[in-house]
């Protein structure tokens, strides 16, 4: 008697959509952003309670770290962004945030904004600097724009 009902119990779970397994913190293909800058654009959509949601990953593994670039659809556009904040557990010295953050750019790394709300990690510095002598892009300017670092 009590196994059957056991045995009920684990299927009904099972239909109903209970999940086992712990949530993914990473920044992945669909993954949701909240846009910290001031841009036009990312205002309107989180507004609206539409945010970002990643379309591509411009790295090996696909996964998102600090200081990479995304592609992001918003508001029926693609445009690309900077990861600033990541809710996964992070490298050495790196702080662990409550959402995942993102700044938007253009394709030569200038940002729609001209200001970013939240406090950025100061190894962003380090970061970003390596990547703008590798891919020619600016990063400097998104640096430029922050108030706050942590």
């Amino acid at each position: 008697m009590l196994k059957s009902v056991v045995s009920k119990l684990i299927s009904a779970q099972q239909t109903c959509g209970f999940h086992t397994t712990a949530c993914l913190n990473e920044v992945r293909l669909l993954t949701r952003l909240r846009v910290v800058d001031n841009s036009e654009i990312g205002k309107r959509a989180m507004a609206e309670g539409k945010p970002p949601k990643v379309i591509c990953v411009y790295n090996k593994t696909r996964v998102g770290y600090i200081g990479d670039r995304v592609l992001v659809a918003i508001k029926g556009q693609k445009k690309k962004g900077i990861l600033v904040g990541l809710k996964q557990t992070q490298k050495v010295k790196v702080p662990k945030f409550d959402s995942n953050n993102v700044v938007l750019i253009d394709d030569n790394g200038t940002p729609l904004g001209n200001r970013i709300h939240v406090p950025i990690p100061t190894i962003l510095r380090t970061i970003l600097k390596e990547k703008t002598h590798s891919k020619g892009a600016d990063y400097t300017k998104l640096l430029a724009i922050a108030t706050r670092f942590v």
